[in-house]
């Protein structure tokens, strides 16, 4: 490529592939395993807090959601859940990290589509392992001019990533406000959202409606003309 004008950075889970759709089934069978000490509502808010309190340890991911379903059911039970119970809990982590990846509609065309005039990133979070095997699977690593996994998407690591390639726009496109777009705008790239119906409550946030630097699109398939736009 010569002279690319962008860096465009895609988002993995949720932006690329379906991700929070597994979560959303394995909540609700924990939910069916806890029926009778506690209910389902106040269960989904003590294992949120637990994933919160938590990402300090174990990250973003499938594991530290495992390991957080773990101690909200011995938290929950006052530490009398059954071993089985505990047992299939594992098991339902370990499905996870074996589910099969699907691309959200249009997303290879779209990334085609923008990749002439643009060098091409991936910046996704969570577990290291996982990651690599979903992007393996996915069958889009061809398209993309470095991956970066982080442990956390912050506006450093918005800077120093794109620091290093050195184009007239930079862009960041997600599902997250909180993690996709709103600290890619705090560094001065574009912020692109591409709402999820299955966003996780942890990456809601306020949109930036009034910024200069944002946008949002129904679909991946509407970033190219997007991008005409702002050239």
């Amino acid at each position: 490529m010569n002279n690319p004008n962008w860096t465009i950075a895609f988002d993995a889970d949720d932006t690329l592939w379906h991700n929070e759709r597994g979560f959303a089934l394995t909540q609700a069978r924990f939910a069916e395993l806890l029926n009778g000490h506690t209910e389902a509502d106040h269960l989904k808010e003590r294992l949120l807090a637990a994933e919160h309190r938590n990402l300090g340890i174990y990250g973003f991911g499938i594991k530290g959601f495992t390991l957080s379903m773990v101690e909200t059911a011995l938290e929950v039970t006052d530490g009398k859940v059954a071993t089985d119970v505990i047992a299939e809990l594992l098991a339902m982590g370990r499905e996870m990290l074996a589910d099969p990846v699907e691309l959200l509609p249009g997303v290879r065309e779209a990334i085609e589509a923008v990749k002439p005039n643009a060098e091409i990133l991936m910046i996704t979070k969570g577990d290291l392992l996982d990651q690599e095997r979903k992007l393996a699977q996915s069958g889009l690593g061809d398209l993309f001019d470095a991956v970066e996994i982080v442990s956390d998407k912050t506006p450093d690591v918005y800077s120093r990533i794109f620091a290093r390639h050195d184009t007239a726009h930079q862009m960041m496109v997600g599902n997250s406000l909180r993690s996709d777009v709103i600290p890619a705008i705090e560094v001065g790239a574009w912020g692109v959202h591409v709402p999820h119906e299955l966003t996780w409550e942890y990456e809601h946030a306020e949109a930036p409606l009034t910024h200069r630097h944002f946008r949002q699109i129904s679909t991946l398939g509407d970033l190219p003309e997007l991008v005409k736009t702002l050239e």
